[in-house]
């Protein structure tokens, strides 16, 4: 499959800050409309959720660059590290939004929630693992770290894994949105671990085509 036209090198740059800042748009958004009385119901329970949903999306996006780029040809690998602190920014504010706006930094009662609550034991879980990503998501943490780096980031399956599951048990029902989201992590992880085998058989695919005709026969 052919890929899409490649933006121009001198873009790069200017794409990626492009992202970080139409990607913080939606928490300013929420943000705004929480404080005018713009949304319904409880607005720091309806802001959290916003900012839960978000992080979970960009998880998402994350994930499916890799994919994108083997099935379909569309190499975006260079803004992938974006995605991933857009994910971490928003899983600080939906934590930062609940232990301030909603639990007024009491402690006690924080703490109670993460023993008693598995869906917050998990999103705490989640939270904790995609710190080190974050702080090791530059250039000087990957030459630092080589090989370990690549096991290290493997953790942001298991993140979004956890970040579905928080999410799909702090509904009441699980609906036609957890389910969606569920369904994308599911096939995404899935392809994490057929995508060995996908590639040693293209690989081979590709040998095969370069033989001679009769050596291909015998």
């Amino acid at each position: 499959m052919s890929a899409l036209p490649a933006l121009p090198r001198k873009y790069h740059a200017a794409s990626i800050w492009l992202l970080y800042a139409v990607g913080l748009l939606p928490a300013v958004w929420g943000f705004w409309l929480g404080a005018t009385g713009g949304l319904p119901g409880n607005p720091v329970k309806e802001f959290e959720h916003l900012l839960g949903l978000w992080a979970l999306r960009f998880l998402v996006a994350t994930l499916a660059i890799t994919p994108l780029r083997d099935l379909f040809g569309i190499n975006w690998i260079r803004y992938r590290r974006a995605l991933g602190l857009l994910a971490f920014w928003y899983v600080l504010m939906h934590f930062l939004t609940y232990t301030v706006l909603d639990q007024y930094l009491n402690f006690a009662a924080i703490i109670d929630d993460i023993v008693r609550r598995p869906f917050i034991t998990i999103g705490m879980a989640a939270f904790v693992m995609l710190i080190p990503l974050a702080l090791t998501s530059n250039n000087w943490s990957i030459r630092r770290l080589g090989p370990r780096w690549v096991k290290l980031h493997r953790l942001v399956y298991v993140i979004a894994a956890a970040g579905v599951l928080h999410f799909a048990m702090s509904v009441k029902v699980v609906g036609l949105e957890p389910w969606t989201y569920i369904t994308l992590v599911a096939l995404l992880l899935l392809y994490r671990l057929l995508r060995p085998i996908l590639r040693n058989r293209n690989r081979g695919r590709r040998t095969d085509a370069s033989l001679p005709g009769r050596e291909r026969s015998a």
